[in-house]
């Protein structure tokens, strides 16, 4: 019966909460379905309902078949956790590539797009960050915590929310050129989402993904 209890609670630990109206679920708790990994694919695992990033700089594409995985106008909901140290990221309005085109110390990284940092470590842009576009110094989460990030793009303006918090409110100026990050960090048209891996000493979890489109 002690054995039956433990299994059924962690049924229900496991199990994936209600969508808030409006929304569609982008990832089914189960596997990589509806996912294209662009790097090597080891980096990514999904244990316990959620996708495991850790590994090799690679980044996995939403591919499915909602709005042909492809969003202009939307809210996005991730659960987030990222281990002591670690790096990632959640990327949108970016495209698949099989390596990335955007060439760092550490990997390769989509060239189109913006990323919403996911981090860590003790020096730079903090989790909710907008990746080098508005950087973010105040420490929102902690290490080991499970976390809701919340991105929505409308029009020429990115928000992003860490638990309900907002901590990024920018809309691109006229002439914006995409900034130290190169010409592909420009809004302009639709695009998928992507999550993370930065590299192997990093590890960082998502799982209940959805998404709401705003048009």
């Amino acid at each position: 019966m002690i054995i039956l209890l433990f299994a059924f609670a962690a049924l229900l630990q496991n199990k994936a909460p209600a969508l808030e109206p409006g929304f569609t679920s982008l990832f089914n708790g189960k596997d990589l379905t509806g996912w294209k990994i662009g790097g090597p694919p080891e980096s990514f695992a999904v244990r316990d309902g959620a996708i495991v990033a850790s590994g090799a700089a690679s980044h996995a594409y939403y591919d499915g078949s909602f709005r042909n995985h492809s969003f202009r106008n939307f809210e996005l909901r991730i659960d987030v956790m990222a281990r002591g140290g670690a790096n990632g990221g959640v990327y949108v309005l970016t495209e698949f590539e099989e390596a990335g085109g955007n060439q760092r110390a550490s990997g390769r990284f989509p060239s189109k797009g913006f990323e919403i940092q996911v981090y860590g470590g003790t020096a730079g842009p903090r989790t909710g960050s907008l990746y080098h576009v508005v950087d973010l110094e105040q420490l929102l989460v902690k290490d080991g915590e499970w976390f809701t990030q919340t991105i929505i793009v409308k029009d020429n303006t990115i928000v992003v929310k860490v638990n309900d918090r907002e901590v990024v409110n920018w809309t691109q100026p006229a002439g914006w050129d995409g900034g130290r990050e190169g010409p592909g960090r420009r809004i302009t048209g639709p695009g998928t989402i992507a999550l993370q891996a930065h590299d192997a000493t990093s590890a960082v979890l998502y799982k209940n993904i959805r998404i709401k489109p705003l048009e």
